[in-house]
Order: structure tokens, then sequence, then C-alpha cells
């Protein structure tokens, strides 16, 4: 029996001797879409870059299919929140996306005919092949979202982490980005996504983690995404968001 694509035992993580997730212990299913749901401060993106290996943790462990995440990074993709980005690089998308094969190809080999290639086929996939030669900086929000799922793609990684990937694109570009993600669930990879829209939860998620420094719920969204979970996760500060909970609430009623 294989590996879990995640595992995470005991975990904290503390900025500057302050905890900012305590305790987490969670085992993420292989093949799943996986929402990482909580409110602003909650820990979503520090939990990411704690799997990814690129914060220390002040207790506990994180293994990627059996393995320290360092050893793992070949099977591993990821998008990061666009504002951590310097769009003022000069590359173009199509050099963006080669990037996403230098893991396999290590420090001495350049890209050749076939990276280019799959660069192509990545870009074409999140329908950006008309952009492959335009600066990275003259693209939209949206335009360079979809860059960096490309990729994301061309790592040809097993497990994915996305921080944020819906925030400020426009709808065409949310909607292409959820059919990619649901594309690579189909192969048999499994994604972890951080995301702030309850609403869409039950339409993108088949498996959600309910986070505010601690761990609330995990498990299918369907047992998992309820009503009593989302108070115990927002703390009764849901006034932005009533309009979504209470969505979850008449759902549950009709049950």
């Amino acid at each position: 029996m294989s590996a879990p694509p995640v595992e995470i035992h005991d975990v904290t993580v503390a900025y500057d001797r302050k905890p900012v997730l305590w305790d987490i212990d969670v085992t993420i299913p292989e093949g799943k879409m996986v929402g990482i749901v909580g409110p602003n401060g909650a820990g979503k993106s520090t939990l990411i870059k704690a799997m990814l290996g690129l914060l220390a943790l002040a207790s506990g462990k994180i293994e990627i299919f059996g393995r320290p995440s360092a050893q793992q990074r070949h099977l591993v993709g990821y998008v990061p929140q666009r504002e951590t980005v310097d769009w003022d690089f000069p590359v173009t998308a199509k050099d963006v996306v080669m990037m996403g094969t230098y893991g396999r190809l290590g420090w001495f080999r350049r890209p050749g005919r076939a990276e280019r290639q799959l660069a192509d086929e990545c870009l074409a996939s999140v329908g950006m092949a008309d952009f492959a030669d335009r600066q990275i900086h003259r693209l939209s929000g949206g335009q360079q979202q979809r860059v960096f799922l490309a990729r994301a793609l061309a790592q040809q990684a097993r497990l994915y982490f996305m921080d944020e990937p819906f925030a400020g694109v426009d709808a065409a570009t949310e909607q292409a980005i959820v059919a990619t993600l649901k594309q690579l669930r189909a192969e048999g990879k499994t994604v972890l996504v951080v995301h702030h829209d309850l609403q869409t939860v039950r339409d993108y998620f088949d498996w959600v983690m309910l986070l505010n420094m601690r761990l609330v719920a995990a498990g299918p969204t369907e047992t998992t995404f309820t009503s009593a979970n989302l108070d115990a996760t927002y703390g009764g500060r849901l006034t932005a968001l009533d309009v979504a909970a209470e969505a979850v609430r008449q759902r549950e009623s009709a049950q």
C-alpha cells in the first residue's frame, strides 16, 4: 500500500515564538481536490508553506508520500499567491512555464526541444498558447495566474499546492482553472487549494479542511462542510459570509 500524499503529525508552526498553527494532525487522501478553508489569519498559507518544507516546524513532522518534503520536491507542483511574485522580472510566459521543468533537469542540463514542447502544451491547456512570447508583466492578473498554473503543470507532479489561485481573477479564468484542477484529479493527482469563497466549496472540492490556527474538521465535503463546523471555524464572525453559511444550513435542513 502506497503512502498518502500528505501526512501531518502534531505540527505546530510559530513566527517569532508566537504559534500560528497548533497541533495540526491530518492525513490527506490521494486523488482528491482538497479545499483549505478558514478566516483571514487562520494559518492557511502557513500550512501550505509548511507542507512544502518552506517553513521550519516548532514541533511535529510532515511527510509527502511517506518521506520528508525536501526529498519529494520532484513530486510537487506549487502555485503561490500572485502578490508574492515579482511580475516585473523580464521573462516571457513560455520562459516561466519552462521553469517548471528545471526540477527534473537538474543544475547542469538546459531545457531542450522536449521541454519547449511541454511548455507549449501546458500553455495551450490553460488557454494561453497565443501569449507564449508575451512578457509576463504585460499580462492581466488572470492571464498571469493561468501562466503560473501552466508552470505547475509542466512540473508533471503527483501533488499540487495552490495558494488562493482564484483571488483577483475573472469568472472565465476561475472556471478554466477549476476545469484544469478537476482534470488533474481525474488523472489521479491530488490538489490542495487555499480557498476563501464559501459559496463554491461544495462545487469545487470533494474533501475539505476547516482551519483556524487549529484544525477544526477535515474530511469529505458532504459530511464536513456543515453549519456547525463553519460556526466553530469562524467563531461567530461570519457576518460577511452569512449568505454562504445560510445556504449550507438550508441544504442541511432539506436533506
